[in-house]
């Protein structure tokens, strides 16, 4: 019994806060353009080369003779995407 009417059907309290419902949070590292690039260069050798399946379990898994996975090869430096694509070049 505040003396204030309700607010009107469909219309929220002027009491709460408004925010932003669809607002997108970015906690992770985002890459640089050029890591992103070499990401998506790798990532499409892989595709025309093995196809979809192999190419995901390719460059998602440890690979002994990089030393590392390929994807993370490839986006780390000019060196790592060349020695992925080599890797590629080998296997088909």
């Amino acid at each position: 019994m505040s003396g204030e009417p309700p607010p009107p059907e469909g219309e929220a309290p002027a009491s709460k806060p408004e925010y932003k419902r669809f607002r997108r949070r970015f906690d992770a590292v985002r890459l640089s353009p050029e890591a992103a690039a070499r990401q998506g260069k790798a990532a499409t050798a892989a595709w025309m080369a093995l196809g979809k399946e192999a190419s995901i379990a390719f460059l998602n898994t440890h690979d002994d003779a990089l030393g590392a996975r390929p994807i993370d090869l490839a986006v780390e430096s000019d060196e790592g995407l060349k020695a992925v694509e080599a890797a590629l070049a080998v296997r088909t």
